[in-house]
């Protein structure tokens, strides 16, 4: 992780070293906060962040979920942003706003902690490894199930929910492959620790429902728009473990994998496909700002700041 000059902390721009919470925060114990992750690309227009209303705004939603009031609107956070991403003066960068219970009381309760706000930005290149968007990654399916939805509520990306997942990545990589894919205690297959999960079979792109308690990712969302521009016919259907094997094509979708081919499951090879090439493309010029359809997405950054 390479600091940067500024983490932008409840409000306030402080220095990278100095952004700092006491041992006793309520989050740090229980996991109480909410998180998102947001990626700044260097466009032809100069910087610009993918989705960040729709980011900030779902940030809410997680914490309206944890029963938690973010002491900033989504248009302070999205300014805040703005601001933290010319101070540090990365054209790209990823960036992860994160809302938890601080230092206050240590029950379970939350009642008498505050909410502490902070969003910070880095260089970050691809998450599942540099030759993960070219050449695709291998992935198992995991021992470790996903959290049912009535359990913890899957559609709130808060920080506890990400034990599930540390668990089911560290399987995977202890076993040699790149990424886990969990499952529901129904069998059916949810996703990745940090993806949204496709398969293309007969030229049909199949994707998991909300149901299976899946994030209703972003990336997510995006990519279905694109793929049903492009023409393909995209379902939201349950899928089981034998669909991962029998696919013609499988990719997983998120802010940090973006659009990652998956080239081989359990040991049973895929390769990678045309469809998962075609989408991929689609998506990159995309958030790089090569392609304008989808331009309303990319919320640019003025390096230098507006006159009051």
């Amino acid at each position: 992780m390479e600091a940067t000059e500024k983490i932008w902390m409840n409000g306030e721009l402080v220095d990278w070293d100095d952004a700092k919470v006491h041992v006793g925060v309520h989050g740090l114990h229980y996991g109480s906060g909410v998180f998102e992750g947001v990626r700044c690309y260097a466009t032809p227009k100069g910087p610009a962040v993918f989705r960040l209303a729709d980011h900030m705004q779902r940030l809410h939603d997680s914490a309206r979920l944890l029963y938690m009031d973010i002491p900033f609107t989504v248009e302070e956070l999205r300014e805040a942003t703005h601001e933290l991403v010319r101070v540090n003066g990365l054209p790209a960068c990823y960036i992860r706003p994160i809302a938890f219970y601080g230092y206050g009381q240590l029950g379970v309760s939350t009642q008498g902690n505050p909410v502490e706000t902070v969003i910070m930005s880095w260089p970050w290149g691809a998450y599942l490894g540099e030759t993960a968007l070219d050449q695709g990654i291998t992935a198992c399916v995991s021992s470790w199930k996903r959290v049912g939805p009535n359990t913890i509520p899957h559609a709130s990306k808060a920080s506890g929910v990400y034990l599930n997942s540390m668990l089911a990545t560290t399987e995977a990589r202890r076993g040699g492959y790149d990424e886990g894919i969990l499952l529901t205690d129904d069998g059916f297959v949810a996703d990745g620790p940090g993806e949204n999960i496709f398969l293309v079979k007969n030229g049909v792109i199949r994707t998991p429902p909300l149901s299976t308690s899946i994030l209703p990712g972003l990336t997510r969302d995006a990519v279905i728009t694109i793929a049903l521009d492009l023409g393909y016919v995209v379902e939201e259907t349950p899928l089981i473990r034998s669909d991962l094997y029998l696919a013609d094509e499988f990719f997983m979708t998120g802010t940090a994998a973006e659009v990652t081919p998956v080239r081989a499951v359990d040991d049973q090879e895929l390769g990678v496909g045309p469809v998962t090439r075609e989408i991929q493309t689609a998506y990159l010029d995309t958030v790089n700002g090569r392609d304008d359809r989808w331009a309303h997405w990319l919320d640019v950054v003025d390096v230098v700041p507006a006159k009051a």
